[in-house]
């Protein structure tokens, strides 16, 4: 049983001009009329090992390198190479986490932009054969590799074309040492399923000592023909990304999103790697690209592509990563999910977690069927024998033509009971183009009447709608533009249990509080006076103002099944409305909004607030920026409360413990003492750079 079911075909691929003959034979032979010819492809058409790669679906990235152990993104080149040494490398760990969460296979960085190789190479000695790890007698790539198939898991390779240490970077000899470096990954590591080019190339490095800047021209200095050439020769079957493929191309952002509208054609000869316009006009895919080259969707678990230890309560929430894959697989895209892996050579546990709430929630959603056995299917138009539409809901290689000529359709479900359903997954027979521009889907109400549900544009491979809990007797998907016949390989409907977390709070600095729900169409309970909000809570329908202290208890509840959510807890403090910042800074009112993800930043070290009244303060809060790259954190500090703001009282004195490597909000509690003044005074900083702070607040007593 598969542990993450995103994959509806099982079948092993045929051509459809194969499949369709062969169907024509069996027909032949079993009644009078023959099989209708199948339609024409529309161009572009997948290779067979785009086809093979489209089946995989969802696999692993796994930045590791000389980053993890730097603390940073993009290295120099100037590393000591010794600074490599996992303290307990486990490629077996990975292999296993992602086997059970339904990944495929994994891409590892076997080098990245500061040059450091993670295999025993013979081009460079920046590598880890002068690693502190093994005493430089280990092999990264071989033992990841090696890992991963002994699960039955595919494994491909990153190589940066960019080298901020070789010597001969944007010289004509390093384009030899790039493809031996290839040569050595593709020849000596097994089958590879992809291999990954980053668009990042040239700029400030280390060079072999020459701490220069050095640029290229992107679009003739690694001569791709040469490389492209030398892939297939030592690897047929596995597909190269890039920018501009040749097979896979970049989503063209970081979030892990394809977009509504999603061709896998691209205008492939007017793209190169790194092209600055290449985001904005090419990464959706155009209707008249001339070659098939679909999306990738790469993005990180966490913000960083590489592991920070204080990105370790930055991991992605469900809610988050339930929109990434709805918003990658569910339109026309493949999801390349990152790990960082950490300084143990492990993926995190923290990382784990999340994945794997995220897989358990996909087979939940997946997992009541809509039975379209028990549906009478209609089609308004059929290319003929062999094509009918009741193929849409198997998943053996058959599917639906509508007649030649046709470029609108409409497929009509009839059910003897209503059926409830909030997901809708549609894929077409991609082996003969993408051809579907433009559908609908509607319902039919119960006065007879059609309604609109959704609509949609792109489908291809495969695309997955998110709808609200619907339930009806019959259903029309309606397909209003193709550029040819469409087809539909398979069709299915799904009713998905809602998302049971717990509603999120906000309040602003007015002290308006609004809460969130994870999904929509549940209702949320709350209570704030400590009760349980399940028993005697009060139901959320508007925003409503908070200005004291007060304990917020919350839950969300499925209306439709009862069930409710475990209850998030808040001690919501003081409300901001009345406070003033006093002082210089850029966005002083960045540091009182009450939104963690604003900042303020000062270039005295201190900062002091009025308050509006005078109060019993029995502590502060300090929320550090919450940016992925962290400046001005304040490490150790000094608070002092004033009644008229000019004479100060200082009342605590101490250090954020691990604040950089957890940057979380700080507690500070001392003696109860009145003031309407207080002041937060930086005394050291994790750099150099002005303090920064996101939030500042105060506790009071009572």
């Amino acid at each position: 049983m598969e542990k993450f079911p995103l994959n509806t075909k099982k079948k092993k691929r045929i051509t459809s001009v194969y499949y369709s003959l062969l169907l024509g034979i069996l027909w032949s032979g079993a009644c009078s009329e023959p099989s209708a010819a199948p339609p024409e492809p529309v161009m572009p058409v997948p290779h067979n090992r785009q086809l093979a790669w489209q089946d995989l679906e969802f696999y692993a990235f796994a930045h590791f390198n000389m980053n993890t152990f730097t603390n940073r993104e993009w290295g120099m080149g100037d590393e000591d190479p010794a600074l490599f040494n996992p303290t307990d490398f486990d490629p077996s760990q990975w292999a296993k986490i992602c086997k059970e969460a339904g990944m495929k296979g994994i891409i590892l960085t076997a080098k990245h932009h500061d040059g450091f190789c993670l295999w025993p190479t013979e081009t460079t000695s920046h590598s880890v054969k002068n690693a502190t790890w093994k005493q430089g007698k280990g092999d990264i790539v071989r033992e990841v590799a090696e890992a991963f198939r002994a699960e039955g898991l595919k494994f491909g390779v990153y190589l940066s074309p960019w080298d901020r240490n070789h010597p001969d970077y944007g010289k004509p000899e390093y384009i030899d040492v790039f493809r031996q470096q290839l040569r050595e990954l593709l020849t000596d590591y097994g089958e590879i399923f992809e291999v990954w080019f980053d668009g990042a190339n040239g700029g400030t490095g280390y060079y072999g000592g020459a701490n220069e800047e050095r640029r290229v021209d992107k679009r003739s200095y690694y001569d791709w023909p040469t490389t492209i050439e030398l892939i297939r020769e030592l690897q047929p079957n596995a597909v190269i990304f890039g920018d501009a493929g040749p097979d896979v191309r970049w989503v063209g952002n970081e979030h892990g999103f394809a977009y509504e509208t999603t061709w896998s054609n691209l205008m492939r000869d007017s793209v190169y790697g790194g092209m600055p316009e290449y985001a904005s006009e090419y990464a959706p895919g155009q209707e008249n690209g001339t070659h098939w080259v679909p999306a990738e969707a790469d993005v990180s678990i966490r913000p960083g592509w590489y592991y920070h230890p204080y990105e370790d309560h930055k991991v992605k929430s469900l809610p988050q990563l339930l929109d990434i894959y709805y918003q990658s697989i569910g339109r026309n895209s493949s999801l390349l999910l990152n790990f960082p892996i950490d300084r143990r050579g492990l993926i995190h546990e923290n990382d784990q977690a999340q994945l794997m709430k995220l897989v358990h929630k996909i087979q939940e959603d997946f997992s009541s069927a809509v039975p379209l056995d028990k549906a009478s299917i209609t089609a308004t138009s059929t290319l003929g024998k062999g094509y009918e539409v009741a193929a849409i809901q198997e998943e053996k290689g058959a599917y639906w033509a509508a007649a030649t000529g046709t470029v609108s359709a409409t497929i009509q479900l009839d059910f003897p009971d209503p059926v409830r359903f909030n997901r809708f997954l549609v894929q077409e027979n991609i082996e003969l183009g993408q051809r579907i521009k433009a559908f609908d889907l509607e319902v039919k109400t119960e006065d007879g009447n059609w309604t609109p549900l959704a609509s949609g544009t792109t489908i291809g491979y495969k695309r997955i709608l998110r709808l609200p809990d619907t339930e009806t007797r019959a259903i029309r998907f309606a397909i209003t533009d193709a550029k040819a016949n469409p087809t539909v390989q398979h069709m299915a409907f799904y009713l998905a249990p809602k998302l049971l977390l717990p509603p999120t709070i906000t309040r602003d600095k007015s002290g308006m509080v609004r809460l969130n729900a994870p999904e929509k169409g549940l209702e949320i309970w709350y209570t704030l006076d400590g009760s349980d909000p399940a028993q005697d809570g009060k139901r959320y329908a508007e925003p409503f103002p908070i200005l004291e202290p007060t304990e917020i208890r919350v839950l969300s509840k499925d209306p439709g099944t009862g069930d409710i959510s475990e209850v998030a807890v808040t001690a919501l403090q003081l409300a901001r409305k009345n406070w003033t910042v006093l002082g210089e800074g850029e966005h002083p009112d960045h540091l009182i909004d009450e939104d963690p993800t604003t900042n303020y930043f000062t270039d005295t070290d201190v900062v002091s607030i009025d308050l509006g009244n005078s109060y019993t303060l029995t502590g502060f809060t300090y929320f550090p920026m919450q940016n992925r790259y962290l400046s001005g954190l304040i490490t150790r500090y000094a608070f002092s409360i004033s009644k008229d703001g000019k004479q100060w009282t200082p009342v605590s004195e101490g250090e954020f413990g691990n604040i950089v490597n957890s940057p979380i909000e700080q507690r500070i509690t001392f003696p109860a003492v009145t003031g309407r003044y207080i002041q937060l005074r930086a005394l050291d900083k994790q750099d150099e750079n002005p303090a920064s702070f996101a939030e500042l607040g105060v506790l009071i007593d009572g």
